[in-house]
């Protein structure tokens, strides 16, 4: 398969080719979204916004992001849990999840996290106490049912390790509320009876179902693209990638200039164009697996987030342009609340695109991107190959 006809089954199979909402964007939209995603991954940075509101931005436009957290975490039909990072998913997933909060409690997990609930197993299990009796609560309002000596003692923060310790094996769950605190509840406060009761898959059952949807999801993909979409193992999904091409779930496909052999839904939408326009989060599917990003698109990204500003390329919170088919550009962005201003502190186009048709489209995109925010204006500064393309076309 040529290169430009996989990355057109990807965005489809992204949701880039589903008609726009035709009036207010609704639960019905939320829910199109979530199913061409499956999850969307949740961060605490929020230089432009939180970075699940974006994605969702993406593919509908501008909508009422209160509506959409409302739907998330009230709804009953999504929760958090840990699939890809930090994630929200629709709870009929719940069910093929459950070996990942197993082996967490069995150790697959962060090492600090697992050391505590072992090492002091009966503070853990009075902080699940007070949970589940006081719930929803946050990790600051809990009483800390310890004795204020030993070495091990650290203020707060433990309280915090704790319930983040029981809801990454399910003990708890988990609600966002305010200005993204989580709260926290007994797990069956999040997930519905019906379906806490379903009978719980082998292992080999529930990576096969969760292949099965990034398969679907990304359209086409190597094993290590479907593994990365629910973090499970390279090594460890490839025999389950074997048995679902073996039952027909997924199709063994080659695409060219891929080292690799890859795997193909059977459903997926092959379209002659895709005419999307839209700046994408870093924590988008599109690009979260980044070696992924630059075999479809030929578009080299890392988030420099954690690198020192001397030492960036691009900048701090970079968002990559989407135009048609092709990555075409990326814009370092920062939402000024106090100000009312978007600002675009550098603009880059990638080589051999058209800078004035891309600046023109982006500075579309960008007063949209403002108009979302709830911002006035939106700023262009004087960084990268394509700030004065951008500030020409804006005059």
């Amino acid at each position: 398969m040529k290169r430009e006809a996989v990355a057109r089954i990807a965005l489809a199979a992204q949701g880039f080719c589903d008609p726009p909402p035709s009036g207010r964007v609704d639960v019905r939209h939320f829910r199109r979204v979530l199913g061409r995603l499956a999850l969307l991954q949740l961060d605490s940075v929020q230089a432009v916004c939180r970075s699940h509101y974006l994605p969702v931005y993406s593919r509908l436009g501008v909508y009422d992001r209160e509506h959409l957290d409302d739907w998330l975490w009230n709804s009953g039909e999504m929760f958090e849990t840990w699939a890809h990072e930090a994630s929200i998913v629709p709870v009929a997933m719940e069910p093929v999840l459950r070996w990942r909060r197993r082996r967490a409690a069995e150790g697959e997990t962060w090492s600090g996290l697992h050391a505590m609930a072992t090492e002091h197993a009966a503070y853990v299990d009075a902080v699940l106490a007070e949970v589940e009796e006081g719930g929803p609560v946050r990790a600051s309002d809990l009483s800390d049912p310890r004795p204020r000596s030993g070495d091990w003692w650290n203020g707060r923060s433990d309280g915090k390790r704790a319930v983040d310790w029981l809801f990454r094996i399910g003990m708890v769950g988990s609600r966002r509320v305010g200005n993204f605190e989580r709260t926290y509840e007994p797990f069956a406060g999040v997930v519905p009876a019906a379906v806490l009761a379903e009978p719980t898959p082998s292992d080999e059952a529930a990576q096969r179902d969760l292949l099965e949807v990034a398969g679907r999801c990304q359209g086409i993909g190597t094993a290590g693209d479907l593994a990365d979409h629910f973090r499970i193992g390279v090594m460890e999904a490839r025999p389950r990638l074997a048995e679902l091409v073996e039952e027909g779930r997924l199709v063994s496909v080659q695409v060219e200039g891929w080292k690799e052999g890859a795997y193909m839904h059977p459903g997926v939408m092959r379209p002659r164009k895709v005419s999307a326009r839209a700046l994408l989060s870093p924590f988008d599917p599109v690009v979260w697996c980044r070696p992924r990003a630059e075999r479809l698109f030929g578009f080299r990204y890392r988030i420099e987030i954690y690198v020192p500003a001397d030492k960036r390329e691009f900048g701090y919170y970079v968002l990559p342009f989407l135009l048609g088919q092709d990555l075409v550009g990326r814009v370092d962005l920062k939402a000024d609340r106090a100000e009312g201003v978007l600002r675009a502190r550098g603009v880059f186009a990638e080589d051999g695109v058209d800078h004035v048709h891309v600046a023109s489209e982006l500075s579309t995109e960008l007063d949209r991107l403002a108009a979302f925010l709830g911002l006035d204006d939106v700023e262009v500064g004087r960084r990268g190959n394509l700030a004065a393309t951008l500030r020409s076309v804006r005059r």
